[in-house]
């Protein structure tokens, strides 16, 4: 009864959370100044387009894109079209949908996201794990090596690779999911071409990963040792595998929170990393669509992203309260 009442409050506060950011996340895109209209026509004026044709074309692409409706209008046909499961139709790449523009660029960011989340996250909590039980001299170094990758942003561990391993020592390509001009296709010269462009922008992304979960890892680990459970443990004479077993199981709580937010910001969070190397994913997507003013894309990828965040963070609740039986009796307490 306490773990269905726990299941109920996190499901109703989940989607009421989610109900607010479908609605920011319509209003937001509007509060940038500039119209994406105005942008498209003003790109066609400077290829020499007469003015009066401009005109008919600015006044086609608002009533094409609804901008002519009030806002609360605009806002019910979102909703309409989100219950069809319809994204809408790009501004920029009209008449581009927004599905296909997401379907070609989303397993790009998957592909060097997932990886690089799931590498770091393992081999960072073995090594912070490691340092904590090991101490001295290797805890140190291990320590403050984790410590400077987890303090440095990825655009500048992005910018020293690109600089060491395309410029300096040109060994990788500079940029770019492939090289220019070839036609992605399932082939072994394609693959291989893809790989080659791949390791960079991985490597700026796993070893800042590796960086944080050592260091969380590491502090968790030294606090549970030092818990009076442990020491109460070991005066009762437990093995230490079960005690290390309790440890890790607390350890490992807000480790777990920190893997769901990486893999709930999965399809944003390379945004900077894909900027600086040209690559191809949702980052650079969403980056372009914003400067651009693209409301449908801007709105199609924050959405998936606010989706990704609530539903990876509702499902570690829900490991939370299987896992851990202190939190539901502080949610029965509460009662």
């Amino acid at each position: 009864m306490r773990l269905r009442g726990y299941l109920i409050g996190k499901t109703l506060w989940y989607l009421g959370a989610m109900v607010v950011a479908v609605g920011l996340n319509f209003l937001l895109p509007r509060l940038v100044p500039g119209n994406p209209v105005d942008a498209i026509v003003a790109q066609l004026g400077r290829s020499g387009t007469q003015a009066e044709t401009l005109e008919r074309i600015h006044r086609h692409y608002v009533e094409q894109f609804g901008l002519d409706q009030p806002l609360w209008s605009q806002f019910l046909t979102y909703l309409g079209n989100l219950a069809h499961f319809d994204l809408g139709t790009s501004f920029a790449s009209y008449p581009a949908k927004v599905e296909s523009l997401i379907l070609e660029a989303l397993p790009w960011t998957i592909g060097l996201q997932l990886p690089a989340i799931l590498i770091g996250w393992l081999v960072g909590n073995a090594l912070g794990a490691l340092a904590a039980f090991k101490g001295g001299l290797f805890d140190r170094g291990a320590f403050l090596s984790s410590l400077f990758l987890s303090s440095m942003p990825y655009y500048c561990l992005a910018i020293i690779l690109l600089y060491l391993f395309a410029v300096a020592l040109p060994i990788l390509p500079p940029g770019g999911g492939y090289e220019y001009g070839t036609t992605p296709e399932l082939s072994i010269p394609f693959i291989v071409d893809v790989l080659r462009h791949y390791w960079l922008p991985f490597f700026s992304l796993v070893l800042i990963f590796v960086g944080g979960q050592a260091v969380g890892m590491r502090s968790m680990a030294i606090y549970e040792l030092n818990s009076d459970y442990v020491n109460y443990g070991r005066s009762l004479g437990l093995p230490d595998n079960r005690i290390v077993r309790y440890i890790f199981r607390n350890a490992m709580l807000p480790q777990l929170t920190g893997l769901a937010l990486s893999i709930g910001t999965l399809v944003g969070g390379a945004l900077v990393t894909e900027i600086v190397f040209s690559y191809p994913g949702i980052g650079y997507l969403l980056f372009s669509a914003i400067s651009q003013n693209d409301y449908p894309v801007i709105q199609a990828i924050t959405l998936i992203i606010v989706i990704t965040v609530l539903v990876s963070n509702f499902l570690v609740e829900v490991a939370y309260g299987f896992v851990d039986p202190r939190i539901r009796a502080a949610q029965a307490g509460e009662r």
